[in-house]
């Protein structure tokens, strides 16, 4: 039986040469060979199950809006989380699955007068995203706040239970950065808080947001990992560097962090701007400035 035969048989949604574009921030990207949409852990666990008996790569996607993927697109499969977005308000507590908002999240805490998220209202990710990469703003990251994460290990196809400690949180990392464990549900821990000081921190945070970056382009959010010591940003702005364009990719006028999308850049325009800042900034400063959006290809 075919994948595509298997796919049906388990009556799991998916798309054939889906175009990737269409679901990145960055709206860059060929097609994939499969695009699968599960309705929730056992069909995203099943999904796995199927492409490893299958030989076939996958790439877990949440919201995509820090990965670029490749012009040519992905042979294989790319399993979304989008439909696990469940947000559960348990005794002081946020149960969430992978593909929930990161906004969503912040939220929930706020109607529940939870504080501790309030940093990651208007991040353009999920929690599982979140999780995966420790993300992080204005003094909050995810570490700080997840308690458990439900995962699937998928080399012993066992699903595991990780507590804080076990994900290894660092700056922008976490265990799942090394390892083939697919994060499925998280338990976050807040504290009790007051409505009106979470509400304004979180529309402080938003505008704040949508002052400083290029919100009105496609793009991936912070394009480069902050350097020990420095904030990539300004060292790209002090070589001047704003509006640097490699066929439709440019350094935003608004902020030099950010790579956007004028209207048709590629992921080979988005790799070659990369680059060329990454060249410049070492050359003036000694610091080789490492990515924060993940380049995705077969």
């Amino acid at each position: 039986m075919s994948l595509t035969e298997e796919l049906y048989s388990h009556k799991i949604q998916f798309c054939l040469d889906e175009p990737m574009q269409k679901h990145t921030s960055f709206r860059i990207g060929g097609p994939a060979d499969y695009f699968i949409l599960p309705a929730d852990e056992a069909e995203l666990i099943s999904t796995i199950a199927l492409m490893r008996q299958a030989g076939i790569p996958y790439f877990i996607a949440g919201n995509l809006s820090n990965v670029v993927f490749d012009d040519a697109g992905y042979r294989g499969a790319v399993i979304s989380t989008e439909k696990l977005n469940g947000i559960k308000h348990i005794d002081g507590k946020l149960h969430c699955g992978s593909g929930a908002s990161l906004s969503a999240a912040a939220s929930t805490a706020y109607k529940h007068t939870l504080t501790g998220l309030e940093f990651a209202y208007g991040i353009p990710g999920t929690i599982g995203g979140g999780i995966y990469m420790n993300a992080g703003a204005y003094g909050g990251e995810m570490a700080n706040v997840v308690e458990q994460v439900h995962c699937f290990d998928c080399i012993n196809g066992k699903v595991k239970e990780l507590n804080r400690t076990d994900c290894q949180f660092d700056y922008r990392y976490s265990v799942f950065q090394q390892s083939e464990m697919v994060l499925l549900s998280t338990v976050l821990s807040l504290q009790n808080g007051d409505a009106q000081a979470i509400k304004e921190k979180m529309d402080t945070y938003m505008a704040a947001r949508k002052s400083k970056q290029p919100l009105s382009f496609p793009n991936a959010g912070s394009v480069f990992k902050r350097p020990k010591g420095h904030f990539a940003g300004a060292m790209i702005e002090e070589l001047g560097l704003k509006g640097t364009l490699v066929g439709g990719a440019a350094v935003s006028q608004k902020h030099a962090g950010f790579i956007i999308n004028t209207g048709n850049a590629t992921c080979s325009d988005v790799k070659e701007l990369v680059a060329i800042i990454q060249k410049k900034v070492l050359s003036a400063y000694g610091i080789q400035l490492e990515c924060e959006i993940q380049f995705v290809s077969s």
